[in-house]
């Protein structure tokens, strides 16, 4: 898929792959939600499909506070509070802490909630808020959206399918 360069691609975009990663995500046995056998974030790791998904929604809340604080985004600490770019492994291992006590359904009913506020809020916006004008760096809003979005969601689509081939699922 095309990076989204309007509203209207973008929330199909958003919308397309989280629909196909929800698809995914359904077949597995919730017993086998928590084995550590998905390749992680970092190389040489291991992850559960909890902890991918813990990701999803650590990052979707994210997005979540950026959208409400986009007028005020000199008060928004990138990429997170506490956090620094280069500190991507640790905000990962935050994510898994944060969402290690909830259930499988618990997180998956968690993300679809995430997944449909980001989509109602994007709906709400001009496309001269997404994509007219630099908005962090010189990244508009539209795409620091899909960049945490659209993106991770096709990428964890994809390792799960890679995990369900290793698995002969």
């Amino acid at each position: 898929m095309a990076i989204p360069t309007n509203k209207i691609e973008l929330i199909r975009a958003i919308s397309e792959n989280y629909g196909k990663l929800k698809k995914q995500l359904l077949t597995i046995p919730p017993e086998m939600f928590l084995e550590k056998s998905l390749d992680g974030h970092a190389q040489f790791t291991k992850m559960s499909i909890h902890n991918l998904v813990s990701y999803l929604l650590g990052w979707g809340k994210i997005v979540i506070k950026w959208i409400e604080t986009k007028e005020n985004i000199s008060n928004i600490e990138f990429p997170e509070t506490g956090f620094k770019w280069n500190q991507l492994g640790d905000l990962a291992q935050k994510f898994y802490s944060d969402f290690s006590d909830n259930t499988y359904e618990d997180v998956i009913n968690q993300l679809d909630n995430v997944h449909k506020r980001i989509v109602s809020e994007i709906d709400k916006m001009t496309n001269e808020d997404l994509y007219e004008k630099e908005w962090y760096g010189k990244w508009t809003m539209g795409r620091m959206i899909q960049f945490n979005t659209a993106s991770p969601y096709a990428n964890a689509k994809t390792r799960i399918s890679k995990w369900r081939k290793t698995r002969n699922q």
